[in-house]
């Protein structure tokens, strides 16, 4: 695909909060997030040439940055210090939103990727299911797994606000 610089840029700014988003999904801070984000930049710049449909730009730019978190997350010690956990959500929801996020963030990885990409990033099964390379079944069990530990932790935090 022939993308100018300037029109790489644009994609590149368009989508790159999908491309943190998703990379957040999979990485515990911030600054990981962010540097996945840069490497997948730098790798699909690397590889324009094998983006064959200017359409699916969106679903091919993501794929590379959940694929350079994974990697990225394979090469961290598996330690990870409380003091080190970030506070806050990495992207503050709306106000409605605000204990969701939270619980979200909250979710083993797995089943937090499935989430983001599902419900925030508008991805369907089929497309989180080739982009992890796990069966259809598995993200559907992940999504359903992780509704019912959202509903959960939901109704826990309801309890504690009714108890103030």
């Amino acid at each position: 695909m022939d993308f100018s610089r300037e029109e790489f840029a644009a994609v590149v700014t368009e989508h790159g909060p999908r491309m943190y988003r998703a990379a957040r999904s999979v990485l515990d801070s911030d600054a990981d997030a962010q540097d996945a984000v840069s490497q997948a930049v730098l790798q699909a710049w690397q590889s324009l040439d094998r983006l064959r449909d200017r359409e699916a730009v969106r679903p091919w730019l993501v794929k590379i940055a959940v694929n350079c978190a994974y990697a990225l997350r394979r090469k961290q010690k598996r330690v990870v210090y409380l003091d080190d956990l970030p506070q806050e959500p990495a992207a503050p929801p709306p106000a409605q939103y605000d204990g969701l996020w939270e619980a979200v963030c909250a979710l083993p990885p797995d089943r937090r990727t499935a989430v983001t990409l599902f419900y925030y990033e508008s991805m369907t099964v089929d497309e989180i299911a080739r982009l992890l390379g796990v069966p259809q079944g598995t993200v559907k069990s992940r999504l359903a797994r992780a509704r019912a530990q959202l509903k959960e932790m939901l109704q826990e935090q309801e309890g504690d606000y009714e108890q103030i």
